[in-house]
């Protein structure tokens, strides 16, 4: 008698996560070679001329380009969606539980430190580098789970879950050291309107209003005061995800956060984070800015610390607290599996570009940002060859089911 089969369930929240974020990891790709093909052909001029065309009302300080309305504008909502998913992870997630989770956070922390540590150690000194050292902390998450959903199919699901962790802590560590490098001038009562909105947001929050005509012009401006205070506006988006609520009332299908990420994570995957690319990696390729990379300091250390200190960070402090007992390493992964998640998380992209533009200036922009590509796509592609060798690894070893 044949076993009766389980009823079709529906798809978990992270598998949608990682579909979402494979998809846009596709089209950061594509928008990448697009901005560095249209900035090195005969059109160069139109795309600088594009991405330089100034828009937004002087009167409320948002005369921006339109390279840094993409910045400033598009990555808010990109990590409003980041504050979402922190958020729901803290409250009902794998980082609610500090057993489970204490591995990916320490594991992040060292994917932070090391990294920073090296590009200190070896651009020492330059013009920059006391901000730019933070340029290689950060995982690109998109990119990050694409490569992982392509080439690490047979990987158990402990390491999708590990590389989702690791990356949520990384972004509210990429959060805090926007926030606290990158404010220069502060507008007390810019950020009076801002705390006053962000009040206003909660309080709905906690009434369970759900009215989206009071919930954007809201969002706009809390973005506009917090833009007008000197903090970097990406942080709006970062503090209303981390307003929302993630646990469902009785009688509610889903949870606040979890009904907004539904509705914006394919906007921020599929259009915000791909639009920032094409106008901030629009660098130009020649073999003199391609020997200045390696000859100059800072890009020198955003190569080494994303490619040398992301894997000793996460790998090392890994084994370091499966070693005084602070965390275990999940049953169904080895040491080799975290090897080659741990290259996987040296593939910064969408916060290292957006970091490097704000920590440097002229011509040090461009070689950093020519660092970050040279070594996402070198990390990218160790990361997927050692991850198949992986998967196939684990194919290998999978009991095979008896045939009736």
């Amino acid at each position: 008698m044949n076993t009766p089969r389980r009823p079709a369930q529906a798809v978990s929240e992270f598998a949608r996560f990682l579909r979402v974020e494979t998809t846009g990891g596709m089209l950061l790709l594509a928008a990448t070679a697009i901005a560095l093909l249209w900035a090195n052909s005969p059109l160069d001029d139109v795309y600088r001329t594009v991405r330089d065309f100034h828009i937004g009302p002087e009167s409320l300080h948002l005369n921006l380009s339109i390279g840094d309305w993409a910045k400033d504008g598009l990555l808010a909502l990109f990590f409003f969606v980041a504050g979402l998913e922190l958020k729901r992870e803290l409250v009902v997630g794998e980082l609610s539980d500090l057993k489970s989770a204490a591995l990916p956070i320490i594991a992040a922390l060292g994917g932070m430190i090391a990294p920073a540590l090296i590009a200190v150690t070896i651009a020492w000194g330059e013009p920059g580098i006391e901000r730019a050292w933070a340029i290689p902390v950060a995982t690109d998450i998109a990119f990050a789970l694409g490569v992982l959903a392509l080439t690490g199919s047979n990987l158990p699901a402990a390491a999708r879950v590990f590389l989702l962790s690791l990356a949520v802590v990384d972004d509210l560590g990429a959060i805090i050291v926007i926030a606290v490098l990158f404010t220069e001038t502060f507008s007390l009562v810019a950020a009076a309107i801002a705390v006053a909105g962000l009040a206003c947001y909660a309080y709905l929050q906690h009434r369970r209003v759900r009215a989206w005509w009071l919930y954007v012009p809201l969002a706009v401006v809390v973005w506009a005061a917090v833009h007008a205070a000197g903090i970097h506006a990406t942080i709006a988006g970062v503090a209303l995800g981390l307003l929302t609520r993630v646990r469902a009332d009785r009688g509610e299908d889903e949870a606040p956060a979890l009904r907004l990420e539904h509705r914006l994570q394919p906007w921020s995957a599929g259009f915000a984070v791909p639009v920032f690319a094409l106008f901030a990696a629009g660098i130009t390729i020649s073999a003199d800015a391609l020997g200045a990379v390696f000859t100059s300091a800072i890009p020198l250390g955003v190569i080494a610390g994303l490619l040398a200190g992301k894997v000793v960070g996460i790998l090392g402090f890994s084994a370091l607290a499966v070693r005084l007992g602070l965390a275990r390493l999940p049953g169904s992964l080895t040491w080799r599996d975290l090897g080659a998640l741990s290259m996987l998380g040296a593939v910064g992209f969408t916060v290292s570009l957006l970091i490097a533009e704000l920590s440097l200036e002229g011509e040090a922009v461009e070689l950093a940002k020519a660092a970050v590509l040279i070594a996402s796509a070198v990390a990218s592609l160790t990361a997927a060859l050692l991850l198949v060798r992986r998967s196939k690894a684990h194919a290998s070893s999978a009991p095979t089911e008896p045939s009736d």
